[in-house]
Protein backbone atom coordinates (compact mmCIF):
# COMPACT_ATOMS: atom_id res chain seq x y z
CA UNK A 1 0.00 0.00 0.00
CA UNK A 2 2.83 2.61 0.75
CA UNK A 3 4.82 1.59 -2.99
CA UNK A 4 1.22 2.26 -4.49
CA UNK A 5 1.03 5.63 -2.83
CA UNK A 6 4.32 6.25 -3.00
CA UNK A 7 3.99 6.04 -7.05
CA UNK A 8 0.90 7.67 -7.16
CA UNK A 9 2.72 10.91 -5.45
CA UNK A 10 5.64 10.41 -7.74
CA UNK A 11 3.21 9.87 -10.53
CA UNK A 12 1.42 13.12 -9.58
CA UNK A 13 5.09 14.91 -8.89
CA UNK A 14 6.16 14.28 -12.38
CA UNK A 15 2.73 15.40 -14.07
CA UNK A 16 2.21 18.66 -12.43
CA UNK A 17 6.31 19.15 -13.09
CA UNK A 18 5.29 19.34 -17.06
CA UNK A 19 2.31 21.22 -16.20
CA UNK A 20 4.61 23.95 -14.96
CA UNK A 21 6.71 24.13 -17.36
CA UNK A 22 4.80 25.57 -19.99
CA UNK A 23 5.40 24.28 -23.64
CA UNK A 24 6.00 20.68 -23.18
CA UNK A 25 7.81 20.77 -26.64
CA UNK A 26 10.09 23.43 -24.84
CA UNK A 27 11.54 20.89 -22.21
CA UNK A 28 13.79 17.64 -22.55
CA UNK A 29 13.64 15.42 -24.35
CA UNK A 30 12.73 18.10 -27.49
CA UNK A 31 14.16 21.26 -26.41
CA UNK A 32 12.21 22.74 -29.12
CA UNK A 33 14.19 26.51 -29.74
CA UNK A 34 17.52 25.19 -27.97
CA UNK A 35 17.66 22.28 -30.65
CA UNK A 36 19.79 22.51 -33.77
CA UNK A 37 17.16 21.97 -37.05
CA UNK A 38 18.46 19.66 -39.15
CA UNK A 39 16.10 19.76 -42.47
CA UNK A 40 15.92 20.72 -46.06
CA UNK A 41 15.98 24.79 -44.87
CA UNK A 42 19.07 24.70 -42.28
CA UNK A 43 21.36 22.95 -44.98
CA UNK A 44 20.36 25.20 -47.61
CA UNK A 45 21.19 27.81 -44.67
CA UNK A 46 24.31 26.33 -44.65
CA UNK A 47 25.09 26.32 -47.85
CA UNK A 48 24.51 30.11 -47.91
CA UNK A 49 26.75 31.02 -45.26
CA UNK A 50 29.31 29.23 -47.00
CA UNK A 51 28.61 30.91 -50.60
CA UNK A 52 25.95 34.33 -50.29
CA UNK A 53 26.16 34.63 -54.20
CA UNK A 54 24.12 31.19 -55.02
CA UNK A 55 21.36 33.99 -53.94
CA UNK A 56 20.80 36.02 -56.59
CA UNK A 57 17.96 39.11 -56.26
CA UNK A 58 15.54 39.57 -58.37
CA UNK A 59 14.39 43.12 -59.66
CA UNK A 60 11.16 42.35 -59.54
CA UNK A 61 10.44 39.25 -57.00
CA UNK A 62 13.83 40.19 -54.65
CA UNK A 63 14.96 36.64 -53.47
CA UNK A 64 12.06 34.36 -54.34
CA UNK A 65 12.69 32.78 -57.54
CA UNK A 66 16.38 32.25 -56.35
CA UNK A 67 14.73 30.35 -52.94
CA UNK A 68 12.55 28.26 -54.66
CA UNK A 69 15.21 26.98 -56.98
CA UNK A 70 17.45 26.31 -54.31
CA UNK A 71 14.74 24.51 -52.15
CA UNK A 72 13.79 22.73 -55.18
CA UNK A 73 10.17 24.33 -54.96
CA UNK A 74 8.12 24.75 -58.02
CA UNK A 75 6.38 27.73 -59.34
CA UNK A 76 3.44 25.99 -60.11
CA UNK A 77 2.73 24.79 -56.83
CA UNK A 78 1.43 28.57 -56.31
CA UNK A 79 -1.63 28.96 -53.60
CA UNK A 80 -2.86 32.22 -52.51
CA UNK A 81 -4.29 33.46 -50.13
CA UNK A 82 -6.31 37.35 -49.39
CA UNK A 83 -6.98 36.79 -45.69
CA UNK A 84 -5.07 39.06 -42.99
CA UNK A 85 -4.25 36.13 -41.14
CA UNK A 86 -0.18 35.74 -41.35
CA UNK A 87 2.49 38.01 -40.32
CA UNK A 88 2.63 40.29 -42.90
CA UNK A 89 -1.14 41.02 -42.90
CA UNK A 90 -0.53 44.35 -43.86
CA UNK A 91 0.56 43.37 -47.04
CA UNK A 92 -2.16 41.50 -47.63
CA UNK A 93 -5.67 41.82 -49.20
CA UNK A 94 -7.83 40.68 -52.07
CA UNK A 95 -6.03 42.69 -54.25
CA UNK A 96 -2.53 41.47 -52.80
CA UNK A 97 -3.06 38.04 -51.82
CA UNK A 98 -0.12 36.22 -50.34
CA UNK A 99 1.78 33.68 -52.20
CA UNK A 100 2.61 29.84 -51.51
CA UNK A 101 4.67 28.09 -52.67
CA UNK A 102 5.31 24.02 -51.22
CA UNK A 103 7.41 20.62 -52.04
CA UNK A 104 7.10 17.38 -49.77
CA UNK A 105 8.45 19.13 -47.33
CA UNK A 106 8.60 23.30 -47.57
CA UNK A 107 6.32 26.00 -47.63
CA UNK A 108 7.86 29.30 -48.87
CA UNK A 109 5.26 32.63 -48.25
CA UNK A 110 5.63 35.55 -50.16
CA UNK A 111 4.03 38.60 -50.10
CA UNK A 112 4.05 41.65 -53.25
CA UNK A 113 6.06 44.22 -51.76
CA UNK A 114 6.95 42.14 -48.08
CA UNK A 115 9.58 42.91 -46.30
CA UNK A 116 10.27 38.69 -45.83
CA UNK A 117 10.30 35.70 -47.17
CA UNK A 118 8.53 33.49 -44.83
CA UNK A 119 9.87 30.16 -44.64
CA UNK A 120 9.32 26.83 -43.25
CA UNK A 121 10.76 23.18 -43.30
CA UNK A 122 8.86 19.87 -41.65
CA UNK A 123 12.35 18.99 -39.68
CA UNK A 124 12.62 15.14 -38.68
CA UNK A 125 12.71 16.12 -34.79
CA UNK A 126 11.47 19.26 -34.17
CA UNK A 127 8.28 19.68 -36.39
CA UNK A 128 7.54 23.16 -38.03
CA UNK A 129 10.74 25.07 -38.32
CA UNK A 130 9.89 28.46 -39.33
CA UNK A 131 12.71 31.20 -40.89
CA UNK A 132 12.45 34.53 -42.35
CA UNK A 133 14.80 36.54 -45.15
CA UNK A 134 14.48 39.65 -45.19
CA UNK A 135 14.20 41.08 -49.02
CA UNK A 136 15.65 44.40 -48.20
CA UNK A 137 18.78 42.88 -47.23
CA UNK A 138 21.12 42.75 -51.43
CA UNK A 139 24.49 42.68 -49.41
CA UNK A 140 24.56 39.40 -47.56
CA UNK A 141 20.87 37.36 -47.24
CA UNK A 142 20.27 35.74 -44.44
CA UNK A 143 17.70 33.29 -42.98
CA UNK A 144 17.08 34.01 -39.30
CA UNK A 145 15.03 31.18 -37.18
CA UNK A 146 11.49 32.08 -35.96
CA UNK A 147 10.53 30.90 -33.01
CA UNK A 148 8.31 32.33 -30.33
CA UNK A 149 6.65 35.42 -33.12
CA UNK A 150 5.68 31.70 -35.16
CA UNK A 151 4.37 29.64 -32.39
CA UNK A 152 1.79 32.18 -30.75
CA UNK A 153 -0.27 30.44 -33.83
CA UNK A 154 1.51 27.55 -35.05
CA UNK A 155 2.52 26.07 -31.68
CA UNK A 156 -0.19 26.08 -29.61
CA UNK A 157 -4.17 24.18 -29.35
CA UNK A 158 -5.00 24.81 -33.05
CA UNK A 159 -1.72 22.46 -33.97
CA UNK A 160 -2.42 20.16 -31.31
CA UNK A 161 0.53 21.65 -28.98
CA UNK A 162 2.95 20.88 -31.49
CA UNK A 163 5.38 23.04 -33.41
CA UNK A 164 2.85 22.93 -36.19
CA UNK A 165 0.98 23.93 -39.84
CA UNK A 166 -2.43 25.59 -39.46
CA UNK A 167 -4.25 26.10 -42.51
CA UNK A 168 -7.70 27.98 -42.21
CA UNK A 169 -10.94 28.63 -43.74
CA UNK A 170 -13.13 32.01 -42.87
CA UNK A 171 -14.92 34.44 -44.33
CA UNK A 172 -13.58 37.79 -45.53
CA UNK A 173 -14.84 41.41 -45.66
CA UNK A 174 -13.14 43.68 -48.96
CA UNK A 175 -10.26 45.20 -46.69
CA UNK A 176 -8.91 41.18 -45.83
CA UNK A 177 -9.96 41.44 -42.32
CA UNK A 178 -11.84 37.77 -41.24
CA UNK A 179 -14.99 38.06 -40.41
CA UNK A 180 -14.07 36.93 -36.96
CA UNK A 181 -18.67 36.82 -35.92
CA UNK A 182 -18.73 34.00 -38.35
CA UNK A 183 -16.26 31.44 -36.93
CA UNK A 184 -13.45 29.77 -39.26
CA UNK A 185 -12.50 26.09 -39.67
CA UNK A 186 -8.90 24.87 -39.70
CA UNK A 187 -8.63 22.62 -42.91
CA UNK A 188 -7.27 19.12 -43.37
CA UNK A 189 -8.53 16.51 -45.75
CA UNK A 190 -11.12 15.42 -43.70
CA UNK A 191 -12.67 18.74 -43.54
CA UNK A 192 -16.24 18.85 -46.20
CA UNK A 193 -14.81 20.57 -49.77
CA UNK A 194 -17.97 23.12 -49.07
CA UNK A 195 -16.22 24.69 -45.82
CA UNK A 196 -12.68 24.57 -47.43
CA UNK A 197 -10.77 27.87 -48.96
CA UNK A 198 -12.05 30.99 -47.51
CA UNK A 199 -10.03 33.43 -47.48
CA UNK A 200 -8.38 31.96 -50.77
CA UNK A 201 -7.91 32.23 -54.14
CA UNK A 202 -8.73 28.83 -56.23
CA UNK A 203 -8.66 28.45 -59.75
CA UNK A 204 -9.54 24.97 -61.60
CA UNK A 205 -12.85 23.01 -61.73
CA UNK A 206 -14.92 21.08 -59.37
CA UNK A 207 -17.94 20.55 -61.33
CA UNK A 208 -21.09 21.13 -59.10
CA UNK A 209 -19.61 20.69 -55.44
CA UNK A 210 -19.38 24.49 -53.87
CA UNK A 211 -17.02 25.87 -51.31
CA UNK A 212 -15.60 29.07 -50.34
CA UNK A 213 -12.94 29.71 -52.15
CA UNK A 214 -12.78 33.46 -54.08
CA UNK A 215 -15.33 34.77 -51.63
CA UNK A 216 -15.33 38.53 -50.81
CA UNK A 217 -18.37 39.29 -48.62
CA UNK A 218 -19.24 42.95 -49.57
CA UNK A 219 -22.35 42.87 -47.90
CA UNK A 220 -22.45 41.38 -44.34
CA UNK A 221 -26.19 42.13 -43.80
CA UNK A 222 -26.87 39.78 -46.74
CA UNK A 223 -29.17 36.38 -45.46
CA UNK A 224 -27.00 33.69 -44.68
CA UNK A 225 -25.09 31.21 -46.01
CA UNK A 226 -23.64 33.75 -48.10
CA UNK A 227 -23.72 32.80 -51.70
CA UNK A 228 -20.76 31.95 -53.85
CA UNK A 229 -21.96 32.05 -57.14
CA UNK A 230 -19.26 33.71 -59.12
CA UNK A 231 -16.39 31.94 -56.91
CA UNK A 232 -16.94 28.48 -58.22
CA UNK A 233 -15.26 26.73 -61.33
CA UNK A 234 -12.91 29.95 -61.60
CA UNK A 235 -10.13 29.09 -64.14
CA UNK A 236 -8.78 32.90 -64.93
CA UNK A 237 -7.70 34.90 -61.58
CA UNK A 238 -7.01 37.97 -63.83
CA UNK A 239 -10.31 39.93 -62.95
CA UNK A 240 -9.75 39.72 -59.17
CA UNK A 241 -5.84 40.96 -59.21
CA UNK A 242 -3.03 42.04 -60.77
CA UNK A 243 -1.83 38.57 -61.21
CA UNK A 244 1.44 39.68 -63.33
CA UNK A 245 2.62 40.38 -59.49
CA UNK A 246 3.11 36.94 -58.91
CA UNK A 247 5.28 34.09 -60.34
CA UNK A 248 1.94 32.25 -61.86
CA UNK A 249 -1.71 33.49 -62.34
CA UNK A 250 -2.99 30.25 -60.60
CA UNK A 251 -4.13 29.05 -56.84
CA UNK A 252 -4.33 25.47 -58.09
CA UNK A 253 -7.46 23.62 -56.90
CA UNK A 254 -5.30 20.47 -56.71
CA UNK A 255 -2.29 21.84 -55.36
CA UNK A 256 -4.67 23.21 -52.18
CA UNK A 257 -5.80 19.35 -51.64
CA UNK A 258 -2.77 18.44 -51.42
CA UNK A 259 -1.30 20.62 -49.22
CA UNK A 260 -3.99 20.36 -47.12
CA UNK A 261 -3.58 16.60 -46.97
CA UNK A 262 0.34 17.29 -46.39
CA UNK A 263 0.30 19.62 -43.62
CA UNK A 264 -2.31 17.40 -41.75
CA UNK A 265 -0.01 14.49 -41.97
CA UNK A 266 3.11 16.64 -41.13
CA UNK A 267 1.87 17.32 -37.83
CA UNK A 268 0.56 13.79 -37.32
CA UNK A 269 4.32 12.72 -37.84
CA UNK A 270 5.40 15.38 -35.29
CA UNK A 271 2.69 14.54 -32.66
CA UNK A 272 4.10 11.03 -33.07
CA UNK A 273 7.67 11.53 -33.08
CA UNK A 274 6.98 13.81 -29.62
CA UNK A 275 4.38 11.42 -28.24
CA UNK A 276 7.20 8.72 -28.32
CA UNK A 277 10.44 10.85 -27.02
CA UNK A 278 8.05 12.19 -24.09
CA UNK A 279 7.10 8.98 -23.21
CA UNK A 280 9.93 7.19 -22.91
CA UNK A 281 12.11 10.49 -21.48
CA UNK A 282 8.85 10.19 -18.68
CA UNK A 283 8.91 6.26 -18.27
CA UNK A 284 12.83 6.61 -17.18
CA UNK A 285 12.49 9.07 -15.06
CA UNK A 286 9.99 7.50 -13.23
CA UNK A 287 11.80 4.13 -13.38
CA UNK A 288 14.68 5.74 -11.50
CA UNK A 289 12.56 7.03 -9.10
CA UNK A 290 11.60 3.62 -8.05
CA UNK A 291 14.68 2.41 -8.41
CA UNK A 292 14.18 0.16 -11.39
CA UNK A 293 15.52 -0.08 -14.82
CA UNK A 294 15.14 3.12 -17.51
CA UNK A 295 13.75 1.31 -19.87
CA UNK A 296 11.16 -1.13 -18.35
CA UNK A 297 7.76 -0.46 -20.05
CA UNK A 298 5.02 1.03 -18.25
CA UNK A 299 1.47 0.69 -19.47
CA UNK A 300 0.92 4.18 -19.95
CA UNK A 301 3.54 4.79 -22.17
CA UNK A 302 2.70 1.64 -24.57
CA UNK A 303 -0.76 3.35 -24.57
CA UNK A 304 0.40 7.04 -25.15
CA UNK A 305 2.59 5.75 -28.25
CA UNK A 306 -0.12 3.63 -29.37
CA UNK A 307 -3.00 6.16 -29.44
CA UNK A 308 -0.41 8.81 -31.41
CA UNK A 309 0.38 5.84 -33.51
CA UNK A 310 -3.04 4.56 -34.52
CA UNK A 311 -3.92 8.46 -35.68
CA UNK A 312 -0.89 8.34 -37.44
CA UNK A 313 -1.86 5.56 -39.60
CA UNK A 314 -5.38 6.76 -40.28
CA UNK A 315 -3.95 10.11 -41.65
CA UNK A 316 -1.44 7.96 -43.61
CA UNK A 317 -4.30 5.79 -44.93
CA UNK A 318 -6.91 8.87 -45.86
CA UNK A 319 -9.25 7.77 -43.11
CA UNK A 320 -12.09 9.95 -43.28
CA UNK A 321 -10.92 11.91 -46.30
CA UNK A 322 -13.78 14.22 -47.67
CA UNK A 323 -14.86 13.30 -50.97
CA UNK A 324 -15.27 15.09 -53.99
CA UNK A 325 -18.30 15.18 -55.56
CA UNK A 326 -17.32 15.05 -58.90
CA UNK A 327 -13.95 15.66 -60.94
CA UNK A 328 -11.66 18.25 -59.76
CA UNK A 329 -9.24 19.78 -62.87
CA UNK A 330 -6.37 22.20 -61.88
CA UNK A 331 -5.44 25.22 -64.03
CA UNK A 332 -1.19 24.93 -63.41
CA UNK A 333 0.29 21.81 -64.36
CA UNK A 334 0.61 21.04 -60.86
CA UNK A 335 -0.96 17.92 -60.89
CA UNK A 336 1.07 16.68 -63.55
CA UNK A 337 4.39 17.22 -62.33
CA UNK A 338 3.14 16.31 -58.89
CA UNK A 339 2.32 12.86 -60.34
CA UNK A 340 5.61 12.49 -62.14
CA UNK A 341 7.74 12.61 -58.84
CA UNK A 342 7.29 8.64 -58.05
CA UNK A 343 8.73 6.45 -57.03
CA UNK A 344 7.10 3.68 -59.00
CA UNK A 345 7.04 0.08 -58.56
CA UNK A 346 7.20 -2.49 -61.53
CA UNK A 347 3.92 -1.90 -62.97
CA UNK A 348 4.57 1.83 -63.17
CA UNK A 349 2.01 2.24 -59.95
CA UNK A 350 3.22 5.74 -57.33
CA UNK A 351 1.54 6.66 -54.43
CA UNK A 352 1.50 10.58 -55.91
CA UNK A 353 -1.02 9.02 -58.78
CA UNK A 354 -4.10 11.43 -58.23
CA UNK A 355 -7.49 10.26 -58.67
CA UNK A 356 -9.23 13.70 -58.70
CA UNK A 357 -13.26 12.16 -59.26
CA UNK A 358 -13.81 10.95 -55.81
CA UNK A 359 -10.84 11.25 -53.72
CA UNK A 360 -7.37 12.86 -54.05
CA UNK A 361 -4.79 9.82 -54.22
CA UNK A 362 -5.68 7.06 -56.45
CA UNK A 363 -4.13 4.71 -53.62
CA UNK A 364 -4.88 6.18 -50.72
CA UNK A 365 -1.60 5.92 -48.89
CA UNK A 366 0.16 9.03 -48.14
CA UNK A 367 3.47 9.91 -50.03
CA UNK A 368 4.92 11.03 -46.97
CA UNK A 369 5.98 7.90 -45.91
CA UNK A 370 8.78 8.93 -48.19
CA UNK A 371 9.76 11.69 -46.70
CA UNK A 372 12.71 12.74 -44.01
CA UNK A 373 10.24 12.97 -41.19
CA UNK A 374 8.31 9.65 -41.30
CA UNK A 375 12.00 7.95 -41.35
CA UNK A 376 12.89 10.06 -38.13
CA UNK A 377 9.98 8.71 -35.96
CA UNK A 378 11.72 6.83 -32.97
CA UNK A 379 11.94 3.02 -33.64
CA UNK A 380 9.60 2.24 -30.97
CA UNK A 381 6.69 4.33 -33.01
CA UNK A 382 8.16 3.30 -36.06
CA UNK A 383 7.80 -0.37 -35.42
CA UNK A 384 4.28 0.95 -34.60
CA UNK A 385 2.83 2.17 -37.49
CA UNK A 386 5.19 -0.45 -39.78
CA UNK A 387 2.74 -3.19 -37.68
CA UNK A 388 -0.18 -1.83 -37.86
CA UNK A 389 -0.06 -0.31 -41.46
CA UNK A 390 0.43 -4.14 -42.27
CA UNK A 391 -2.45 -5.30 -40.14
CA UNK A 392 -4.34 -2.54 -42.18
CA UNK A 393 -3.46 -3.92 -45.53
CA UNK A 394 -3.78 -7.29 -44.49
CA UNK A 395 -8.32 -6.50 -43.69
CA UNK A 396 -7.37 -6.87 -40.31
CA UNK A 397 -7.56 -2.44 -39.39
CA UNK A 398 -11.65 -2.23 -38.51
CA UNK A 399 -13.98 0.12 -39.17
CA UNK A 400 -11.73 3.35 -39.41
CA UNK A 401 -10.21 1.62 -42.31
CA UNK A 402 -13.98 0.73 -44.30
CA UNK A 403 -12.99 2.76 -47.15
CA UNK A 404 -9.85 0.67 -48.28
CA UNK A 405 -11.45 -2.22 -50.52
CA UNK A 406 -9.85 -5.27 -51.08
CA UNK A 407 -8.08 -4.04 -54.19
CA UNK A 408 -6.89 -0.57 -52.28
CA UNK A 409 -5.09 -2.21 -49.59
CA UNK A 410 -3.53 -4.86 -52.08
CA UNK A 411 -1.99 -1.72 -54.28
CA UNK A 412 -0.97 -0.03 -51.77
CA UNK A 413 0.59 -2.99 -50.29
CA UNK A 414 2.56 -4.09 -53.40
CA UNK A 415 3.83 -0.41 -53.75
CA UNK A 416 5.30 0.26 -50.60
CA UNK A 417 7.21 -3.62 -51.09
CA UNK A 418 8.79 -2.40 -53.68
CA UNK A 419 9.71 1.69 -53.16
CA UNK A 420 9.94 1.32 -49.37
CA UNK A 421 10.87 -2.46 -48.55
CA UNK A 422 12.28 -1.61 -44.89
CA UNK A 423 9.20 -0.64 -43.93
CA UNK A 424 6.54 -3.45 -44.74
CA UNK A 425 7.63 -7.27 -44.19
CA UNK A 426 6.73 -9.91 -46.91
CA UNK A 427 4.12 -11.28 -45.44
CA UNK A 428 1.19 -9.92 -43.65
CA UNK A 429 1.79 -10.35 -39.59
CA UNK A 430 -1.06 -11.74 -37.28
CA UNK A 431 -4.37 -10.12 -36.92
CA UNK A 432 -3.47 -8.29 -33.53
CA UNK A 433 -6.53 -5.71 -31.39
CA UNK A 434 -6.32 -2.21 -32.44
CA UNK A 435 -5.78 0.07 -29.80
Amino acid sequence: MRRAFAMSLLFAALSASFALAGDEFEQPPIEYARSTPDNRVSQFQADLARNSAMLPRDPKFGYLPAILKGLDVDADSQMLVFSKTSMQRDRISPRSPRAIYFNDDVYVGYCHRGEVIEIAAADPQLGAVFYTLNQQDDSSPELARQTHSCLQCHGATQTDDIPGFLVRSLFVAPSGLPILSEGSHRVDHTTPIEKRWGGWYVSGTHGVQTHLGNLIVRDQDAPRPWKNVDGLNVVDLGDRFATKQYLTPHSDIVALLAFEHQTFVHNLITKANFTARQALYYQAGLNRALGKPEDERLESTTRRIENAGEKLVQGLLMCHEAPLAGPVVGSSGFAERFSQLGPRDRQGRSLRDLDLKTRLLKYPCSYLIYSPPFDGLPPVMKEFVARRLQQVLAGQGGAPYAHLSATDRAAIAEIIRETKPDLLAAQPVEPATAP
